[in-house]
């Protein structure tokens, strides 16, 4: 069965890939590709229909960013958002001015003519702007379907079957979003709705079978959601053939080791080599303050040890990575190279150093969807839902140099945090929850002494994928207990802190 697809050409915007999101949401694949992506290549995937995201130019600049001028013949539906309804107006013979004001944040849209676009929503939505340009004028054959404030939010050319939207419905402020991008992909586009996790494995398995063959692979396992599910996904397709390779680095949190080992050994039956390289790595350590030195000695050393352990089986071909489609987008960005904020944690040196080929079942999937993917293959739910772990581990919440006895004390502070987390309820509903040893002591008093001790900050976000992330408003007798327990159990500890800072600005993990 030929895969349905909605193609997603993407000029810059923040939302970009919740538009995605949103289309996958409703059981139809999409992928994002450069606005500029060759006009043979576009035809070439067939798609059911194409999103023109937003973006942060303006169409009015000389040498803005443009599509390529025979989408706008081409019989396949087109939605604009934001940029895009802008570029389709100007392209068309309508005309873009610029604000007087730019507009974010809510508004309210009157719709003054029916379309397929709006089928069995009210007449006044309310939805999410994000704009300064907006279309003056409407080019010929289409219509004005929508106003907000006076300003022409909505249009359609129903013959050529182009659609544009000023505001963003892939934003869950914008209350019938979701109805608005299922009227697209549905009533316009005609789209099945096949797509589920189901026939996403059906599909993966049977490509990693003609791919790999009777031949070998390994997985460098973390122990994480992604290389776990990508691993289970290959094991169906391979079997025996599939051998993960899970290294102790010391910087796992409290108990991991064993956790991981009885999970995939005894509950998942994959073959797994267990390999225990505390010493080596934290020996290579000591002494290092710079997180992004940190980084790489830790995915250097982690290279050397894979390598040792992989020479010892015969006639492996293939590497296995959870590789995820966030990064694949990233190497695609309109925006060009970005500053190196954190090297990225995966084992992309392996590749190439071992002459290994690459399997990446995961890379067409969001975090959210390696999820579904992992409970639709079985495996248990309290795995599935753990919190995202930074690759070089424990060594990125412990700011600046790394000993044991620093170590010994951030796994027992994480280990309560998350037990009263769980305690409360409130693990599932949080996307990421961590304790961080800071590297300064403060005064305190205990029992009838003084004590000068270490702090321990402590994180939860909200997130969808960790892009971007909210704090979490923890209740206060949460964090009291979280605070008593850790100051009181753990030796060495006397104050507790709360980060409050969402990101952007800040990031997720402190270094």
């Amino acid at each position: 069965m030929t895969r349905e697809i909605i193609l997603i050409l993407d000029f810059g915007s923040q939302y970009t890939q919740l538009i995605a999101r949103r289309v996958r949401e409703l059981a139809v694949y999409s992928e994002i590709i450069p606005y500029n992506t060759r006009w043979d290549d576009i035809i070439a995937r067939h798609p059911k229909g194409i999103i023109l995201s937003g973006g942060p130019d303006s169409v009015l600049r000389p040498g803005a960013p443009d599509c390529h001028p025979d989408l706008w013949a081409w019989p396949v539906p087109v939605l604009g958002i934001c940029y895009g309804v802008q570029l389709m107006a100007q392209a068309l013979g309508g005309s873009v001015a610029p604000g007087n004001r730019r507009e974010f944040g809510r508004a309210q849209v009157e719709l003054v003519k029916d379309s397929p676009l709006f089928q069995g929503l009210p007449r006044a939505l309310e939805v999410w702007m994000s704009h300064g340009d907006h279309v003056r004028s409407v080019p010929p054959e289409f219509n004005v379907l929508g106003i907000s404030d006076e300003i022409i939010a909505a249009i359609e050319s129903p013959t050529r079957r182009l659609y544009g939207l000023q505001f963003h419905p892939e934003v869950t402020h914008t209350v019938y979003g979701k109805e608005i991008l299922s009227n697209f992909l549905f009533n316009i586009c005609g789209c099945a709705g096949q797509w589920t996790m189901k026939a996403f494995i059906e599909e993966s398995i049977s490509g990693i079978k003609a791919a790999v063959g009777d031949r070998r692979a390994l997985c460098a396992l973390s122990g994480g959601v992604d290389s776990t599910v990508a691993a289970t996904l290959v094991h169906q397709a391979i079997g025996e053939r599939l051998t993960c390779i899970f290294v102790d680095n010391g910087l796992l949190r409290k108990n991991e080791y064993q956790y991981v080992v009885d999970t995939f050994q005894r509950r998942q039956h994959l073959k797994i080599v267990p390999v225990r390289a505390a010493d080596r790595f934290l020996s290579r350590l000591a002494g290092i303050a710079d997180p992004e030195r940190k980084r790489k000695i830790i995915g250097e050393e982690f290279i050397r040890v894979f390598e040792e352990e992989a020479r010892r089986l015969d006639h492996v071909e293939f590497l296995v990575q959870g590789t995820l489609y966030p990064d694949v987008i990233e190497s695609l960005s309109v925006k060009g190279p970005s500053a190196v904020i954190k090297s990225h944690h995966n084992v992309g040196g392996l590749p190439e150093k071992m002459h290994l080929k690459l399997v990446e079942p995961l890379r067409e999937l969001f975090k959210d969807e390696v999820r579904r993917v992992g409970a639709e293959l079985g495996l248990d739910p309290e795995f599935i839902e753990r919190h995202p772990f930074p690759g070089p581990g424990l060594a990125v919440r412990i700011l600046g140099a790394i000993t044991p006895q620093q170590l010994s004390l951030l796994r027992e502070a994480d280990a309560i945090l998350i037990q009263e987390i769980r305690k409360a309820g409130l693990y599932r509903d949080i996307w990421q929850a961590f304790a961080v040893l800071l590297p300064i002591r403060t005064v305190g008093v205990m029992g009838d002494e003084r004590t000068y001790e270490h702090v321990i900050a402590v994180r939860a976000v909200h997130s969808r994928d960790g892009m971007t992330a909210d704090w979490v408003k923890l209740p206060y007798d949460v964090l009291e207990r979280i605070s008593n327990r850790i100051v009181n159990e753990v030796r060495g500890i006397n104050r507790v802190v709360y980060d409050i800072s969402s990101k952007p600005p800040s990031t997720i993990e402190w270094e």
